[in-house]
C-alpha cells in the first residue's frame, strides 16, 4: 500500500528541482546567451576607449614646422548609462540650453548610434574646459572625456596646399571601417593626399570604471590594451620663407603663384589669393569660419586657384607653339614674318603693339609679336606633311598635350583639374564638319580661344624648357618620415619627355625669353646680379579687365627655380604678374630684396575690388590679342 507521506515528498523535490532548474537556465541565457545582458554588464565595469593616434606632423624642405597638434577633448555619451542626472546643473555646466541637450541626445540614440553605443555629445573641448569637466563628470554617469588632437599653423600660410581635416560622414565610414562617425579625415590638400601616411593607426585601452563612473585604471594593468602608432611625418618641398613672402606681395589680389625647382619637380611655393589662416579651420569655431569663408562669392577664398582655376595662358603660349613649329620644321630661328601691328591671316585683327618689323623667331618671343605667331600657328596646321587639317590638328594637339597641358600633372595636390586643349570633335561641333581650318582657330596660336591651362601647369611648362624637354611630376612631398624613396613617392623620380627633342630647339626659344629681359616685354624687370628668362603673356578676360600673366626661370644657366604668375584683371603681364615673379626669384636666389620700392608697390596694390568673378571656360572660338 502506497505511503501518501511519501508520494507529497516526491512531489516537494519535484518542485524543488524544477524551480531549480529553472533559474540554472535562466542564468545561463542571461549570463551566456544573452548578449545585451553582457554588454550592459560590461558596460557598467569596463569602458573601451580608443586610443587616438597623433597625427603626423608636417614640415617644410628646411624644416621648419608647419603643422603640428595640439591637445583637444570630446565628451562622449554613452546613453544607456545615463541614470538620474541633473540635467540643468549639467546645461550650465557646458553652457548650452535644455533644448540643445535635448537635440543632443536625441542624436546620441538615433542610427547610426544607439543607447548602447558611445558617440560625441561636444566635441573640441580646450584642455581649460577638460580640467573643469574633469573634476565634476563624476555626478553625470554615461558621460566621459575622450582625448583628441586638433591640427595647429604656426605660421598661418600654404592654407591650400596643406589643407584641412573634418569629420568623417556616413559615406566614408561605411566605404572605408577604420573610420567611425566623427573621426577626423583630411578632406582637402596634403591632409587628404597622404591621409594615410597621416592618421597613423588607432589603439584600444579598456578601462575598468566604479559605480560612479569613474576611471580605476586599466583592466588587468592594460595587458590586453593595443597601443596607438602615431602617424608618419611629412617633409614637404615647400619654402616657407618664399611662401609667405609670395603670399604678402598677393594680397589683395585674386590670383596664383606656382614655383617649381626644375631639376626635381619640387614645388617651392604654391600660392592661391586670396587666401586664409589654415587655423580658422581648427577647434569649435571651425563650422562658422568655413560658412563664412564659403559664402564670400568675391573672394572665394577656400577656392584653390593654383590648381583648379584654368585660365587661357596668352602669351606665354607663344613659347609652346615655337617649340613644335622648330620640330615640325616649319620654324627656324632666322624665319622672319611681317608685323605692321595686325594679323595678315587675319585682315589685320586684333591689332599688335608697336615694334620693328619684320622680326626672326628670338626677338618675336622678345616682343610678344602677336601678327608673327599667328603665322607660326597657321604654318602648323597648314604643313604640306599632312593630308588635311585634321591630321595635323591632331598632331599639334598631341605636342600640346606632352607638355601636361589639357590634363592633370599628376602631382600630389588633391582636386587638381587637367585644363582644356580643344579637339576636332569639339570644333567640328561649332563649326561644322569639314569648315574649318587654321584661320578660323587661329587665336590658339596665341593662348586664347578654348586653349585653358592651370597655373601648375603654366609653371610646369616653363620648368620644361629650362630643362629642355623633360620633367619629374610636380611634387609637394620630398619625404615620408625619413624615407625619399617610400612607395608613394617612387613616381616623382621618374623622368618625363615632351615630343620636342631638340635641345637646341629649346636653346632658341630660351634665347628669345633672355632677350625678353634683355630688352624685350619684361626689361623693366631685371635682377641685379641674376641673369634669367621670362615671357610676359596679357590673357584676354571677357567678364573684365585682362589677366596679368608671367612665367620665367632662373639662372638661365642651371636653374633652380621655375615660376608662373597669373593676377586676375591686372591686365599687361609686365605690370603686376611680373614683377612679383621677379622679386620672388630675387627673395629665393639672394636670400633678400633690393628693389624695395617695386616691392612696396606690390604689398601695397589693392587690386581685389576691381577682379568680380572666378575665371570661367569660354564657350566658342574667338580671336584674342595678348602681349
Amino acid at each position: 500500500m502506497n505511503n501518501p507521506l511519501s508520494d507529497r515528498k516526491f512531489i516537494v523535490m519535484g518542485v524543488f528541482i524544477l524551480v531549480g532548474l529553472i533559474y540554472i537556465a535562466r542564468l545561463f541565457y542571461i549570463q551566456v546567451i544573452d548578449e545585451s545582458y553582457k554588454l550592459d554588464a560590461q558596460n557598467q565595469a569596463f569602458r573601451y576607449r580608443v586610443e587616438f593616434p597623433v597625427r603626423g606632423y608636417i614640415y617644410d624642405r628646411n624644416q621648419k614646422l608647419l603643422v603640428f597638434n595640439e591637445a583637444a577633448y570630446d565628451l562622449m555619451v554613452l546613453p544607456k548609462n545615463i541614470k538620474g542626472i541633473d540635467t540643468a546643473e549639467f546645461c550650465g555646466m557646458l553652457g548650452i540650453t535644455k533644448e540643445v541637450f535635448s537635440k543632443k541626445m536625441k542624436k546620441a540614440m538615433q542610427p547610426p548610434n544607439s543607447p548602447r553605443k558611445e558617440s560625441i555629445f561636444e566635441k573640441q573641448l580646450s584642455p581649460k574646459d577638460y580640467a573643469f569637466l574633469q573634476e565634476r563628470l563624476y555626478r553625470f554617469p554615461g558621460f566621459f572625456v575622450q582625448s583628441r588632437t586638433l591640427r595647429k599653423y604656426p605660421q598661418k600660410i600654404a592654407a591650400h596646399m596643406l589643407g584641412y581635416i573634418g569629420e568623417a560622414d556616413k559615406a566614408r565610414t561605411e566605404k572605408d571601417p577604420y573610420y567611425n562617425e566623427g573621426d577626423y579625415i583630411g578632406i582637402s590638400g596634403v591632409e587628404k593626399t597622404y591621409e594615410k601616411v597621416l592618421r597613423g593607426k588607432k589603439g584600444m585601452r579598456i578601462m575598468m570604471v566604479d559605480v560612479n563612473n569613474r576611471d580605476k585604471g586599466s583592466y588587468r594593468n592594460g595587458i590586453y590594451d593595443t597601443l596607438p602608432v602615431p602617424g608618419k611625418p611629412l617633409t614637404s618641398s615647400l619654402d616657407a620663407d618664399l611662401q609667405a613672402y609670395g603670399e604678402l606681395l598677393m594680397q589683395n589680389k585674386i590670383g596664383s603663384v606656382v614655383a617649381i625647382e626644375p631639376q626635381t619637380g619640387e614645388i617651392l611655393a604654391l600660392i592661391t589669393s586670396p587666401s586664409y589662416d589654415p587655423n580658422l579651420l581648427v577647434g569649435r569655431e571651425r563650422t562658422k569660419n568655413f560658412s563664412r569663408l564659403y559664402l564670400d562669392s568675391v573672394r572665394v577664398p577656400l577656392f584653390n586657384r593654383a590648381t583648379m582655376a584654368s585660365y587661357p595662358p596668352g602669351s606665354t603660349f607663344k613659347l609652346v607653339d615655337a617649340l613644335i613649329a622648330q620640330q615640325e620644321g616649319v620654324l627656324s630661328i632666322n624665319t622672319r614674318y611681317p608685323c605692321a601691328r595686325g594679323y595678315p591671316p587675319l585682315g589685320g585683327h586684333p591689332k599688335c603693339h608697336p615694334h620693328s618689323s619684320p622680326l626672326a623667331l628670338s626677338d618675336a618671343i622678345g616682343h610678344s609679336c602677336n601678327s608673327y605667331f599667328s603665322f607660326v600657328f597657321k604654318s602648323i596646321i597648314d604643313n604640306k606633311k599632312y593630308d588635311d587639317t585634321y591630321e595635323a590638328f591632331t598632331a599639334w594637339r598631341d605636342y600640346a598635350t606632352s607638355f601636361s597641358i589639357g590634363k592633370k600633372t599628376g602631382s600630389d595636390l588633391a582636386n587638381e583639374l587637367g585644363g582644356n586643349v580643344p579637339s576636332i570633335k569639339y570644333y567640328d561641333k561649332v563649326f561644322g564638319k569639314g569648315s574649318w581650318k587654321a584661320s578660323t582657330v587661329i587665336s590658339l596660336g596665341i593662348g586664347q580661344a578654348e586653349l585653358l591651362v592651370t597655373p601648375l601647369q603654366n609653371a610646369n611648362i616653363v620648368s620644361i624648357i629650362a630643362n629642355k624637354g623633360w620633367y619629374y611630376i610636380p611634387h609637394i612631398i620630398k619625404a615620408i618620415g625619413n624615407d625619399q624613396n617610400d612607395s608613394l613617392l617612387r613616381r616623382f623620380k621618374e623622368k618625363h619627355y615632351t615630343m620636342v627633342t631638340d635641345t637646341n630647339i629649346y636653346n632658341n626659344v630660351i634665347q628669345g625669353m633672355s632677350d625678353a629681359v634683355q630688352s624685350g616685354t619684361a626689361a623693366a624687370l631685371k635682377i641685379d646680379g641674376i641673369d634669367f628668362c621670362a615671357k610676359t603673356g596679357t590673357a584676354e578676360n571677357p567678364h573684365g579687365k585682362d589677366h596679368s600673366v608671367f612665367v620665367a626661370f632662373a639662372p638661365k644657366n642651371n636653374p633652380k627655380i621655375a615660376i608662373a604668375v597669373l593676377v586676375e584683371n591686372a591686365g599687361f603681364g609686365a605690370a603686376w604678374a611680373g614683377p612679383i615673379a621677379s622679386l620672388m626669384m630675387e627673395k629665393y636666389l639672394k636670400g633678400k630684396v633690393k628693389r624695395i620700392d617695386l616691392e612696396k608697390r606690390m604689398v601695397e596694390g589693392n587690386l581685389i575690388d576691381k577682379a568680380k568673378t572666378v575665371p570661367i571656360k569660354k564657350k566658342k572660338s574667338e580671336t584674342k590679342r595678348s602681349r
